[in-house]
Protein backbone atom coordinates (compact mmCIF):
# COMPACT_ATOMS: atom_id res chain seq x y z
CA UNK A 1 0.00 0.00 0.00
CA UNK A 2 1.64 3.49 -1.20
CA UNK A 3 1.90 5.62 1.83
CA UNK A 4 -0.68 8.44 2.36
CA UNK A 5 0.83 11.71 2.11
CA UNK A 6 -0.73 15.07 3.18
CA UNK A 7 -0.32 18.15 1.09
CA UNK A 8 -0.39 21.88 3.04
CA UNK A 9 -1.53 24.77 0.83
CA UNK A 10 -3.43 22.38 -1.25
CA UNK A 11 -4.94 25.49 -3.27
CA UNK A 12 -1.28 26.79 -3.40
CA UNK A 13 0.30 27.23 -6.71
CA UNK A 14 2.57 24.23 -6.75
CA UNK A 15 0.00 21.88 -5.41
CA UNK A 16 -2.03 22.88 -8.74
CA UNK A 17 0.94 21.60 -10.93
CA UNK A 18 1.01 18.40 -8.41
CA UNK A 19 -2.51 17.93 -8.77
CA UNK A 20 -2.32 17.91 -12.46
CA UNK A 21 0.61 15.98 -13.30
CA UNK A 22 0.88 13.52 -10.04
CA UNK A 23 0.75 9.44 -11.08
CA UNK A 24 3.15 8.23 -8.49
CA UNK A 25 2.04 9.21 -5.19
CA UNK A 26 -1.03 8.76 -2.82
CA UNK A 27 -1.93 13.14 -2.19
CA UNK A 28 -4.38 14.36 0.03
CA UNK A 29 -4.42 17.71 -0.43
CA UNK A 30 -5.44 19.90 2.75
CA UNK A 31 -6.94 23.51 2.23
CA UNK A 32 -6.35 26.20 4.51
CA UNK A 33 -9.61 25.71 5.88
CA UNK A 34 -9.13 21.86 6.60
CA UNK A 35 -5.50 22.70 7.74
CA UNK A 36 -4.82 26.27 9.35
CA UNK A 37 -1.29 26.19 10.15
CA UNK A 38 -1.55 28.60 12.69
CA UNK A 39 -3.17 26.50 14.71
CA UNK A 40 -1.85 23.03 15.87
CA UNK A 41 -5.88 22.10 16.68
CA UNK A 42 -6.54 22.14 13.09
CA UNK A 43 -3.50 20.74 12.51
CA UNK A 44 -4.07 17.65 14.79
CA UNK A 45 -7.69 16.96 13.24
CA UNK A 46 -6.55 16.93 9.49
CA UNK A 47 -3.58 13.98 10.84
CA UNK A 48 -6.34 12.14 12.87
CA UNK A 49 -8.37 12.00 9.54
CA UNK A 50 -6.29 11.51 7.23
CA UNK A 51 -3.90 9.32 9.13
CA UNK A 52 -0.84 10.31 7.07
CA UNK A 53 2.49 8.82 6.86
CA UNK A 54 4.32 12.28 5.55
CA UNK A 55 3.41 15.47 5.68
CA UNK A 56 4.60 17.58 2.54
CA UNK A 57 4.58 20.95 3.77
CA UNK A 58 4.17 23.28 1.27
CA UNK A 59 1.74 26.10 3.10
CA UNK A 60 3.66 29.37 3.46
CA UNK A 61 3.87 32.98 2.03
CA UNK A 62 6.05 33.34 -0.59
CA UNK A 63 4.95 36.19 -3.86
CA UNK A 64 5.40 38.92 -3.62
CA UNK A 65 8.58 39.02 -2.23
CA UNK A 66 8.42 42.91 -0.92
CA UNK A 67 5.57 41.59 1.64
CA UNK A 68 8.09 39.89 3.06
CA UNK A 69 9.96 43.11 4.09
CA UNK A 70 6.43 45.60 4.49
CA UNK A 71 4.84 42.59 6.35
CA UNK A 72 7.56 40.31 8.48
CA UNK A 73 4.43 39.98 11.14
CA UNK A 74 2.71 37.84 8.08
CA UNK A 75 5.78 36.41 6.91
CA UNK A 76 6.96 35.48 10.58
CA UNK A 77 3.53 34.03 10.91
CA UNK A 78 3.22 31.45 7.78
CA UNK A 79 6.89 30.75 7.26
CA UNK A 80 8.72 30.18 10.42
CA UNK A 81 5.52 29.73 13.22
CA UNK A 82 3.16 27.63 10.98
CA UNK A 83 5.87 25.52 9.75
CA UNK A 84 6.51 25.27 13.91
CA UNK A 85 3.58 23.85 14.24
CA UNK A 86 3.59 21.30 11.55
CA UNK A 87 6.52 19.76 12.97
CA UNK A 88 5.21 20.01 16.65
CA UNK A 89 2.26 18.22 15.34
CA UNK A 90 4.94 15.81 13.20
CA UNK A 91 7.07 14.48 16.42
CA UNK A 92 3.86 14.16 18.30
CA UNK A 93 2.23 11.86 15.94
CA UNK A 94 5.73 10.06 14.27
CA UNK A 95 4.96 11.61 10.81
CA UNK A 96 7.51 12.18 8.07
CA UNK A 97 8.16 15.92 7.65
CA UNK A 98 8.83 17.29 4.34
CA UNK A 99 9.91 20.90 4.52
CA UNK A 100 10.07 22.59 1.23
CA UNK A 101 12.61 25.28 1.50
CA UNK A 102 14.51 27.69 -0.66
CA UNK A 103 17.79 28.00 -2.39
CA UNK A 104 17.61 31.72 -0.84
CA UNK A 105 18.77 30.72 2.48
CA UNK A 106 22.22 31.11 1.05
CA UNK A 107 24.19 34.22 0.50
CA UNK A 108 24.03 34.18 -3.14
CA UNK A 109 27.45 35.56 -4.10
CA UNK A 110 29.73 33.04 -4.57
CA UNK A 111 27.41 30.18 -5.50
CA UNK A 112 27.58 26.31 -6.02
CA UNK A 113 26.58 26.00 -2.16
CA UNK A 114 26.54 22.80 -1.36
CA UNK A 115 24.04 21.72 1.89
CA UNK A 116 26.79 21.83 3.90
CA UNK A 117 27.70 25.65 3.19
CA UNK A 118 26.75 28.52 6.03
CA UNK A 119 23.41 29.90 5.18
CA UNK A 120 23.29 33.40 5.19
CA UNK A 121 19.75 34.40 3.65
CA UNK A 122 20.11 37.71 1.73
CA UNK A 123 16.42 38.75 2.39
CA UNK A 124 13.96 38.70 4.45
CA UNK A 125 11.76 35.68 2.56
CA UNK A 126 15.12 33.87 2.79
CA UNK A 127 15.31 34.70 6.33
CA UNK A 128 11.19 33.21 6.99
CA UNK A 129 12.39 30.11 5.40
CA UNK A 130 15.71 29.66 6.90
CA UNK A 131 13.46 29.86 10.47
CA UNK A 132 11.09 27.39 9.45
CA UNK A 133 14.10 24.96 9.00
CA UNK A 134 15.80 25.50 11.92
CA UNK A 135 12.05 23.85 13.83
CA UNK A 136 12.55 20.97 10.84
CA UNK A 137 16.08 20.41 11.65
CA UNK A 138 15.23 19.69 15.07
CA UNK A 139 13.04 16.75 14.27
CA UNK A 140 14.84 14.06 12.80
CA UNK A 141 12.07 12.43 10.91
CA UNK A 142 12.36 15.28 8.40
CA UNK A 143 13.72 16.07 5.00
CA UNK A 144 14.40 20.07 3.94
CA UNK A 145 14.46 20.49 0.39
CA UNK A 146 16.38 23.72 -1.24
CA UNK A 147 14.05 24.48 -4.31
CA UNK A 148 14.84 26.89 -6.91
CA UNK A 149 11.81 26.57 -9.12
CA UNK A 150 8.92 28.80 -11.04
CA UNK A 151 6.21 29.00 -12.85
CA UNK A 152 6.19 27.60 -17.01
CA UNK A 153 5.90 29.43 -18.79
CA UNK A 154 8.33 31.89 -17.65
CA UNK A 155 6.34 34.71 -15.72
CA UNK A 156 7.93 38.00 -17.21
CA UNK A 157 8.85 39.51 -20.35
CA UNK A 158 12.43 40.30 -19.47
CA UNK A 159 15.25 38.30 -17.47
CA UNK A 160 18.84 39.00 -15.69
CA UNK A 161 21.39 38.34 -18.05
CA UNK A 162 24.26 38.60 -14.82
CA UNK A 163 22.31 36.51 -12.69
CA UNK A 164 23.07 33.33 -12.28
CA UNK A 165 21.07 30.69 -10.69
CA UNK A 166 19.49 26.92 -11.06
CA UNK A 167 16.02 27.44 -11.99
CA UNK A 168 13.73 24.70 -13.00
CA UNK A 169 9.76 24.60 -13.16
CA UNK A 170 7.28 23.14 -11.10
CA UNK A 171 6.33 20.50 -13.27
CA UNK A 172 10.29 19.62 -13.29
CA UNK A 173 9.99 18.74 -9.58
CA UNK A 174 6.87 16.64 -9.57
CA UNK A 175 9.07 13.96 -12.08
CA UNK A 176 11.71 13.78 -9.46
CA UNK A 177 9.40 14.38 -5.40
CA UNK A 178 8.43 10.56 -5.56
CA UNK A 179 12.35 9.48 -6.00
CA UNK A 180 13.29 12.20 -3.03
CA UNK A 181 10.94 12.12 -0.47
CA UNK A 182 12.11 9.09 1.40
CA UNK A 183 15.53 10.93 2.00
CA UNK A 184 16.11 12.69 5.40
CA UNK A 185 18.32 15.83 6.20
CA UNK A 186 18.79 18.41 3.14
CA UNK A 187 18.75 18.65 -0.41
CA UNK A 188 19.65 21.50 -2.75
CA UNK A 189 17.29 21.06 -5.77
CA UNK A 190 16.98 22.47 -8.90
CA UNK A 191 18.29 23.14 -12.46
CA UNK A 192 21.53 23.38 -14.31
CA UNK A 193 23.30 26.79 -13.15
CA UNK A 194 23.28 28.95 -16.17
CA UNK A 195 21.53 33.24 -15.97
CA UNK A 196 18.18 33.43 -15.78
CA UNK A 197 17.94 34.79 -19.20
CA UNK A 198 19.19 31.78 -20.45
CA UNK A 199 16.71 29.61 -19.00
CA UNK A 200 13.72 31.39 -20.02
CA UNK A 201 15.21 31.65 -23.64
CA UNK A 202 15.37 28.43 -23.61
CA UNK A 203 11.31 28.42 -23.50
CA UNK A 204 10.69 31.93 -25.23
CA UNK A 205 13.46 33.39 -27.79
CA UNK A 206 11.20 36.47 -27.59
CA UNK A 207 12.49 37.40 -23.82
CA UNK A 208 13.80 40.64 -23.79
CA UNK A 209 17.69 40.78 -21.58
CA UNK A 210 18.20 43.16 -18.83
CA UNK A 211 20.73 43.02 -16.02
CA UNK A 212 20.75 43.65 -12.42
CA UNK A 213 22.19 46.65 -11.56
CA UNK A 214 23.76 48.00 -8.26
CA UNK A 215 20.97 49.89 -6.82
CA UNK A 216 18.42 46.55 -7.03
CA UNK A 217 21.26 44.66 -4.41
CA UNK A 218 20.52 41.35 -5.62
CA UNK A 219 23.80 38.75 -5.69
CA UNK A 220 24.53 37.38 -8.69
CA UNK A 221 25.48 33.75 -8.28
CA UNK A 222 22.81 31.93 -6.63
CA UNK A 223 23.76 28.93 -8.17
CA UNK A 224 23.59 25.66 -5.48
CA UNK A 225 25.89 22.29 -5.99
CA UNK A 226 23.52 19.67 -6.95
CA UNK A 227 25.71 16.79 -6.50
CA UNK A 228 24.04 15.19 -4.18
CA UNK A 229 20.86 15.40 -6.08
CA UNK A 230 22.35 14.00 -8.87
CA UNK A 231 23.40 11.03 -6.87
CA UNK A 232 20.21 10.01 -5.36
CA UNK A 233 18.80 10.53 -8.61
CA UNK A 234 21.26 7.75 -10.11
CA UNK A 235 20.72 5.70 -7.52
CA UNK A 236 16.89 5.36 -7.92
CA UNK A 237 16.53 4.41 -11.43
Amino acid sequence: MKKKILVTGGNGRFAKILKENNNKLNLFFATKKECNILDIRSIQRICKKIKPNIILHCAGLSRPMQIHEKNISKSINLNIIGTANITKVCEKNNIKLVYFSTGYVYEGTKGNYSEKDPVRPFNNYGLSKLGGECAVSMYKNSLILRITMTEKPFLHKKAYSNLKTNFMFQEDLVKILPKLISQRGVINVGGRSQSVYSFARFQDKNIKKIRVNKNNLMPLNQTMNLYKLKKILKNSK
